[in-house]
């Protein structure tokens, strides 16, 4: 398989995750994650990283980070190489910890909402895991950014960050009011985050924002291409290019991006859109089919195929 794509420049900000080999426990103990989060600490001493959000699971960790330094692998390199000689020395292990490669998803942190909906993501992890009951409030789960956001800036992490997820809530600054409206929006995401389409774009891919940012982020990575990355760019380049199919289909149709969400997954103009993606790229149905807000695969395949038909 190819190895995943690595976009590093100064003032990149990224969600970062990383498994347990074979999925197996990262943290069997409390005092593993406290050892985790002092190891953090000290990378981002190292780096001059700042964390915008975290989120400690058994078999895996969540991260939202910055590199102002433009230096995500060679601190990664750092964290999940210390990390792993600290758990193993302290259980009297050898071997790997974590399970291949990390996974850092670039965000566009200045377009609106793209970083908030990934803050987001993180902080809802313990929920949707089950680790936090229906009843439960999500700062009941210590080993998360969330409750940090939730205390005065005296008591929090020194190397955590707030003010950039507060200034994307559009929260004038750090108060008790604030951080009132921090939990207040959180907690209200807890019963519609399985369906936000974003969590997809999340889970995939390595990049969240923007078009233009990530046609320009791809041009670069071009210009510096390794063999093993050949399928990961080829990928995305057709990203790109249906991007710009669905655009100049939008533009005849005098819709705008938001029609896509109105209209009815079988409405003749995305059917039409829907057609020309399947003959002029190699997407899915599926992909087909969630670019295009028109449901399942199959739904999209049923539909082409009734055009073809002349049904």
């Amino acid at each position: 398989m190819p190895r995943p794509l690595r976009v590093e420049y100064e003032g990149a900000v990224y969600h970062v995750m990383s498994r347990g080999d074979r999925r197996e426990a990262i943290f069997r103990d409390d005092e593993d994650r406290r050892r985790f989060l002092e190891t953090l600490g000290e990378g981002c001493g190292k780096t001059d990283w700042v964390v915008h959000a975290l989120c400690l699971m058994p078999n895996h960790f969540h991260l939202v980070l910055e590199t102002p330094g433009g230096n995500l692998v060679a601190g990664m390199r750092w964290l999940m190489g210390t990390y792993t000689m600290r758990f193993n020395r302290r259980h009297r292990l050898t071997g790997h910890l974590f399970g291949g490669r990390y996974k850092a998803l670039v965000i566009d942190a200045e377009s609106p909402g793209y970083f908030g909906t990934v803050c987001d993501y993180v902080h809802l992890n313990p929920a949707r895991a089950g680790l936090v009951g229906r009843e439960e409030p999500l700062r009941s789960y210590p080993w998360s950014s969330f409750p940090q956001y939730l205390m005065r800036p005296r008591q929090r992490w020194p190397w955590l960050r707030v003010d950039r997820l507060l200034a994307d809530l559009r929260l004038p600054g750090d108060t008790g009011a604030a951080r009132r409206e921090v939990e207040r929006h959180t907690e209200g995401r807890r019963g519609d985050a399985e369906e936000d389409p974003a969590w997809r774009k999340i889970r995939r891919g390595w990049f969240l924002g923007d078009r233009k940012l990530k046609r320009e982020l791809m041009e670069e990575a071009l210009a510096g291409l390794r063999p093993g990355h050949l399928g990961e760019i080829r990928s995305e380049g057709e990203e790109t290019k249906a991007d710009r199919l669905v655009d100049e289909g939008l533009e005849k149709l005098g819709w705008g991006r938001g029609e896509l969400k109105r209209r009815l997954k079988g409405d003749p103009g995305k059917v039409k859109l829907a057609a020309r993606l399947r003959s002029e790229t190699t997407l899915t149905l599926a992909s087909i089919a969630e670019r295009l807000e028109m449901g399942s695969g199959s739904y999209v395949a049923n539909l082409l195929r009734s055009v073809e038909s002349g049904g």
